[in-house]
């Protein structure tokens, strides 16, 4: 049964995902997580009384129906989906890069949140009342990339096109649509920036890192608005990393 509004959280298990998923089931939402590593998911969910965990791989069509359809079995709706799930490549050339590697991140990053975002339109439309929120996941990266990072920034680039897309195509049923640009909150996948990162320059340099839970208080605040109010984009970012004039 369902007890307060209901959120998908795409790779879910870790990270900026697990942080979202816990501020909002402490605001009072039931929390759907999902990632295709099943033991830190089912951690999570064995932890928190109102996340539930769902093994999903999001760059499967059938896998996001079955998480979509599994989630409105267990709470009628789907009120809010962070499209968090996401990927990079090794910082090496684009031409000694493997195509294998391009088509991995751009499965994740872009058709995974394509994927899902149109699954959540679905049920968004069709559900009483209508309506709901997406938040995508952007990175700095949508902004400003990193030295050899081309499949990465190229996919955060498409975000934010979706993003504004989408912001546009859900006026009509209640769906707000907004995006939130992260940069180097400590995660297990940032935790080498503050020993030393790529710069422009060529060296290798640490970088400041912040508070991951900062940014589950941004997705909370994002999440809590009526649905007549959207942040179409918020920054959040470690003050003294080098994003502002990176490059």
């Amino acid at each position: 049964m369902r007890n307060g509004p209901v959120a998908i959280v795409t790779g879910g298990g870790s990270g900026v995902g697990s942080a979202s998923a816990q501020r909002l089931c402490e605001l009072g939402w039931q929390v759907v997580v999902c990632g295709r590593r099943t033991e830190p998911l089912l951690e999570l969910s064995s932890a928190f009384p109102n996340i539930h965990s769902i093994a999903a791989d999001i760059s499967i069509p059938e896998d996001v129906n079955r998480l979509f359809a599994d989630t409105v079995n267990l709470y009628g709706r789907v009120d809010l989906l962070f499209n968090n799930a996401g990927r990079g490549t090794l910082p090496v050339s684009i031409d000694e890069l493997p195509v294998e590697d391009w088509l991995a991140t751009v499965a994740v990053n872009l058709t995974g949140s394509w994927l899902c975002s149109r699954a959540a339109f679905a049920q968004m439309k069709s559900q009483s009342p209508a309506g709901g929120r997406i938040i995508n996941n952007g990175s700095v990266s949508a902004h400003t990339p990193r030295p050899m990072s081309s499949p990465y920034t190229a996919t955060k680039h498409a975000i934010t096109g979706l993003t504004k897309a989408l912001a546009l195509e859900g006026r009509d049923h209640q769906i707000a649509v907004g995006q939130i640009d992260i940069g180097n909150a400590a995660t297990p996948l940032t935790e080498a920036m503050a020993h030393g990162a790529l710069q422009p320059s060529g060296e290798t340099a640490p970088e400041a890192l912040m508070d991951v839970q900062h940014v589950a208080e941004a997705i909370g605040y994002m999440a809590s608005l009526p649905l007549d109010s959207n942040v179409l984009n918020m920054t959040v970012m470690a003050n003294s990393m080098p994003f502002v004039g990176r490059g």
